[in-house]
C-alpha cells in the first residue's frame, strides 16, 4: 500500500535547478527560480561562472531578483546593499564614515552550484560543507560537454513522488501516450521481460539490445543497445548506444515545493546533422511530456481524498523500490552510517 501524499522533500542532494542554462543565462544576467520551497536568483559573471543566492534581501526581505546585476555583485533595488558571488555584502550606501558596522556580518544565502553539460545543479543541504557519500550530479556519457539538443521542461501540480512514480511506470504508456505517430492504443499488449540490478543511490535496468528492425536505430549503427538508470533524488538516464552514434535522454525531477513540481526532459546525441531538426524533436517531445501532465493533474481529484493506493508487482515494483531507497537514505542519514541499497538484482515481467 502506498499513501497517496508525497513524502516530505530529501535535502542533501544536488537538483537540476536550472536546465539549458548556456541559452538562459548568458554573462551579465540574472534569472529568478523557487526551488525545493527555496527563492533563487541565479547570476552567471562576465567570466561565465554561475553563481546562486537566496534571493531575499537581508536589509529589508526584497527579492534581490528586482536589483540589477554588474556582471559581478548584485545591487538590491531598495537601498543599493551590495552582494557578491558568496552572499557577501559588501558595500550599503546609507552609511557615513563613523559608522563602523562589520559587512562580513551580513549576508545572504550562497548554495553550491555546478554546471554541467549546459545545466546548473544546486546542492540543498543544511550544512553544504558536511556528507561524505552525498550523490553527485551526473555526467552524461558519450555526448561531450555541451547542452542539450531538445528540452522540454512543464510544471506538474503534484509532489515530487508522484511525478516520480510516473517516470518509472513501464505500463502506462499503450494508455497515455496514444499520438499517431506513436501508439493508437492498448490494442495489443505484449509480454516484457527486463533484468535490473542495484545502481549508485537507485538502479538500473541492465543493457539489453533494441529491436534491430527499427529504421531509427539504424541511425545509430550496427548493434544498438540501452540501459536506463534511476537515482535519487529524481534522475532518469536512458543511454541508447550503436556503433556510430549515442543518444541520451536526461529526465529531472525538481520540486518546487511539496505540492509543486517540474519535470525537465531533455535529449541529447553526437549526431550534428540532427541539430536542425531540434525544434521539432521538442514539439514531439512536448506532446508526449503534455499526457503525463495531464493524467497527473486528473490525478490530483483522486488524491485529494487521501486514498491508500495499490501497488503490484512486478509492474510498480519500482515504485517500491523508490520508496525503500529514500527510506532507507533517510534512515542512513539519521543515524550517521552509510547509505545501503535496498534494491537486489531482480528479474521483472509485465505486459505493456
Amino acid at each position: 500500500m502506498l499513501q497517496a501524499g508525497g513524502a516530505p522533500l530529501l535535502k542533501d542532494f544536488w537538483y537540476l535547478a536550472l536546465p539549458d542554462s548556456g541559452r538562459s543565462l548568458k554573462p551579465g544576467k540574472m534569472l529568478a527560480a523557487k526551488v525545493m520551497g527555496e527563492p533563487l536568483v541565479f547570476c552567471r559573471r562576465q567570466d561565465g561562472e554561475v553563481f546562486v543566492l537566496r534571493d531575499i534581501c537581508p536589509h529589508r526581505g526584497i527579492p534581490l531578483s528586482y536589483g540589477t546585476f554588474d556582471g559581478t555583485e548584485l545591487h538590491c533595488s531598495y537601498h543599493g546593499w551590495r552582494f557578491d558571488g558568496a552572499g557577501q555584502c559588501t558595500l550599503i550606501p546609507s552609511l557615513v564614515e563613523e559608522q563602523k558596522l562589520d559587512l562580513s556580518k551580513v549576508c545572504t544565502k550562497a548554495f553550491p552550484a555546478r554546471e554541467i553539460q549546459g545545466n546548473v545543479w544546486v546542492k540543498f543541504a543544511d550544512d553544504p560543507t558536511e556528507g561524505p557519500g552525498v550523490p553527485e550530479p551526473p555526467v552524461l556519457p558519450d555526448v561531450g560537454e555541451g547542452g542539450p539538443g531538445a528540452l522540454v521542461s512543464q510544471a506538474f501540480p503534484c509532489s515530487m513522488d508522484h511525478a516520480a512514480f510516473g517516470l518509472m511506470d513501464p505500463t502506462h504508456a499503450a494508455f497515455v501516450h496514444t499520438s499517431w505517430w506513436w501508439k493508437k492504443g492498448a490494442t495489443t499488449l505484449r509480454r516484457k521481460e527486463k533484468h535490473f540490478e542495484p545502481a549508485p543511490y537507485g538502479w538500473r535496468m541492465k543493457r539489453h539490445a533494441l529491436p534491430s528492425e527499427h529504421r531509427v536505430y539504424k541511425l545509430l549503427g550496427e548493434g544498438v543497445t540501452t540501459e536506463i538508470t534511476y537515482a535519487l533524488p529524481g534522475v532518469r538516464i536512458e543511454h541508447v548506444r550503436g556503433s556510430k552514434h549515442a543518444v541520451v535522454n536526461l529526465t529531472a525531477i525538481t520540486p518546487v515545493s511539496e505540492t509543486e513540481t517540474v519535470v525537465h526532459n531533455m535529449l541529447y546525441w553526437t549526431m550534428g546533422w540532427l541539430n536542425p531538426f531540434s525544434p521539432l524533436i521538442r514539439k514531439l517531445a512536448d506532446i508526449f511530456l503534455t499526457q503525463d501532465r495531464v493524467v497527473v493533474v486528473r490525478q490530483q481529484e483522486g488524491l485529494a481524498y487521501d486514498p491508500a493506493l495499490i501497488l503490484v508487482d512486478d509492474a510498480d515494483k519500482q515504485a517500491k523500490w523508490f520508496n525503500r531507497v529514500k527510506k532507507e537514505w533517510v534512515r542512513a542519514r539519521d543515524q550517521g552510517r552509510a547509505f545501503e541499497n535496498p534494491v537486489k538484482e531482480e528479474t521483472l515481467r509485465w505486459r505493456s
